[in-house]
C-alpha cells in the first residue's frame, strides 16, 4: 500500500511539472503598440537677459557719466511700476571695459550689468524698457520661456498617450476578432520638449528706440511651448 501511495505521488509530481513545462513553452499571446500624444501650451514664463552699460551724457568730453547704479535703480523701480516683483530681477552678470575715443588711450573704466527678468508676458518688457534710458541698454535677448504648470502638463500628456495605446490595441484586436487583456509591460519612449523663439512681428525699435526717443511698443508674439510623449504598451491578448 505504502509503494502504490509513493507512487501516485511521483506521477503527480511528474503531471504537474509537466504541466509546467507546457506552459512556460506555450508563448504568451500578446500586442504591443505605441501611443502618441502631445500638447501645445502659451508660456506663462519668460526670461529675458538685459544688459546695462554706463555711458556719458556728453560723449564727445566724456562729461556727466551716468553710472550702473542709477541705471539700476530706473530698471528697479520699472519692474515694480510694471507689476514684477522685485526678486524676479536678478544679477547674472557683471563686466567692465575700457572707454575709447577716437585714437585717444582710453579714458575711463565703464562699468556693466547682467540682468535676468522673469515676467508673464511680453507687453511687461515693453513697460519696464520705456522706463530705462534708452543710451544705457546695451542689449535685451530672450533667455527662454517655461509654464508654470510643466510638470502637470507632462503628467497629464503621459496618461494620454498611454490611453491612446490602449485604444490602438484595442481596435487592432478587434479588426481580428480578439479582446485586449491585462496589461503587460509599459514604457515611456522619447519626449519631446519644444520651445520656440519669439516671432518678431515688429521691428527691433522695441530694444533699441526711434529717433524721436522712448522705446515703441511691439506686437512681439511667442509660439506655443510643444509636449509630446510616446508611450509602449504590451497587452495580453484574451
Amino acid at each position: 500500500m505504502k509503494k502504490l501511495i509513493l507512487f501516485l505521488a511521483l506521477f503527480i509530481c511528474q503531471i504537474m511539472v509537466f504541466a509546467q513545462e507546457k506552459m512556460k513553452k506555450e508563448p504568451i499571446k500578446k500586442i504591443e503598440v505605441t501611443g502618441f500624444a502631445e500638447m501645445e501650451i502659451l508660456p506663462d514664463q519668460i526670461y529675458f537677459m538685459i544688459s546695462l552699460k554706463e555711458f556719458y551724457k556728453d560723449e564727445k568730453a566724456q562729461k556727466d557719466k551716468v553710472t550702473i547704479d542709477v541705471l539700476e535703480r530706473e530698471l528697479i523701480a520699472a519692474v515694480m511700476k510694471a507689476g514684477i516683483k522685485k526678486e524676479d530681477l536678478t544679477v547674472a552678470n557683471i563686466s567692465g571695459y575700457k572707454n575709447y575715443y577716437g585714437k585717444k588711450k582710453p579714458q575711463t573704466f565703464m562699468e556693466g550689468k547682467q540682468y535676468k527678468l522673469l515676467i508673464p508676458n511680453v507687453q511687461k518688457l515693453d513697460v519696464i524698457l520705456s522706463e530705462v534710458n534708452e543710451r544705457g541698454i546695451e542689449y535685451v535677448n530672450l533667455d527662454h520661456v517655461d509654464h508654470s504648470k510643466i510638470k502637470d502638463f507632462r503628467k497629464e500628456i503621459k496618461i494620454k498617450a498611454l490611453q491612446a495605446a490602449k485604444e490602438k490595441a484595442t481596435y487592432l484586436l478587434e479588426s481580428i476578432n480578439e479582446k485586449t487583456g491585462d496589461v503587460l509591460e509599459i514604457k515611456e519612449l522619447d519626449e519631446q520638449f519644444y520651445s520656440p523663439q519669439p516671432v518678431y512681428a515688429a521691428n527691433m525699435r522695441m530694444m533699441a528706440g526711434d529717433a524721436s526717443g522712448g522705446v515703441q511698443e511691439s506686437n512681439l508674439e511667442f509660439q506655443k511651448i510643444k509636449l509630446s510623449y510616446k508611450m509602449l504598451a504590451t497587452f495580453r491578448i484574451k
